[in-house]
């Protein structure tokens, strides 16, 4: 199978997490989109708040797809309840317009609700790519990330949460699961809301053919995208004894694995590390890696895992 460093086409910077006027965002959806094409951004997807509340809004962005700029629909769905009680934030994209709304009145448990683990399978059944939002923020354990089943990736760094309440972390819950031997991603993501400092702090890069809906939402499912706040990954090979790892001007390369297995290389600007592992009990039990790359400002890119 591809990664995607070697699989065909080029990257593609987008936002897979946003709102506007049409849930608890402060903008209409046209200027959410004129702002991130002017930030430079290749795809968009608007997603809000999919409950009653807010009339379950699956936001139309195709009138403002323009060359070099793409659209992807979606939605925050919500629905169930996690273990704390609150109601399951679950992001899909993808989804048809015609996605049936559940019974989510607001932001509360009723009867005859659908659990999170039902909503999130349904949408993935309805095409759409499906994940579980901002962890450390909704306060997710671990029972509650192994019910959603149908989730192709954890939100693993979440700007809008960073930013507003210094819970942007998913990683923990993304790496628990990988150690179980769930085959989860990972992305970043803005969930800007315009109200605060939200935006163009975390995007994903999918590789793909072109810059087009469905070749971009077949890249994600196929785990063709990396993660970053800034930071580019160029390449990532493995050896018997090594991480090679290709990247923009870094001080540190990082390879994590299940447990206490990590190591880092450390220099300055490094677009080319090795990363020795070879002969490492640590190493030698994880069955996954995956590698983090920090540049000089902080600003940190993550890969996909590998499963070795």
């Amino acid at each position: 199978m591809h990664d995607a460093f070697s699989a065909p086409g080029r990257f593609w910077r987008g936002n897979l997490h946003t709102h506007s006027d049409r849930s608890d965002g402060i903008l209409p959806p046209e200027e959410v989109c004129r702002r991130y094409r002017a930030e430079g951004y290749d795809f968009l997807a608007v997603t809000d708040h999919f409950i009653g509340t807010y009339d379950y809004p699956l936001v139309d962005t195709r009138p403002f797809r323009a060359p070099g700029f793409t659209t992807l629909l979606g939605a925050e769905l919500h629905s169930g309840a996690m273990g704390n009680g609150a109601l399951w934030h679950i992001l899909a994209v993808g989804l048809p317009l015609d996605f049936a709304p559940g019974n989510a009145p607001g932001f509360h448990q009723v009867p005859g609700m659908e659990t999170g683990a039902e909503i999130a399978r349904r949408a993935r059944d309805a095409g759409a790519f499906v994940a579980v939002a901002h962890p450390q923020w909704a306060g997710l354990t671990l029972e509650d990330a192994r019910s959603i089943e149908a989730a192709h990736v954890v939100e693993a760094y979440n700007h809008g949460c960073h930013a507003g309440c210094d819970r942007g972390d998913g990683f923990a819950i993304n790496d628990l699961l990988l150690s179980e031997g769930r085959r989860i991603n990972l992305i970043a993501t803005d969930d800007a809301h315009f109200s605060e400092p939200d935006h163009f702090g975390g995007w994903t890069m999918v590789k793909a053919p072109e810059n087009d809906p469905e070749a971009l939402l077949s890249a994600l499912k196929a785990g063709h995208h990396y993660s970053t706040q800034g930071p580019e990954l160029r390449r990532i090979e493995f050896t018997e004894r090594s991480v090679d790892v290709e990247c923009s001007a870094a001080v540190s390369v990082i390879v994590q694995g299940q447990g206490v297995a990590a190591k880092a290389v450390h220099g300055h600007s490094m677009t080319r590390a090795s990363v020795m592992i070879g002969g490492q009990e640590r190493f030698d039990r994880s069955p996954w890696l995956r590698v983090t790359v920090v540049d000089a400002a902080g600003r940190r890119a993550w890969s996909n895992p590998y499963w070795r």
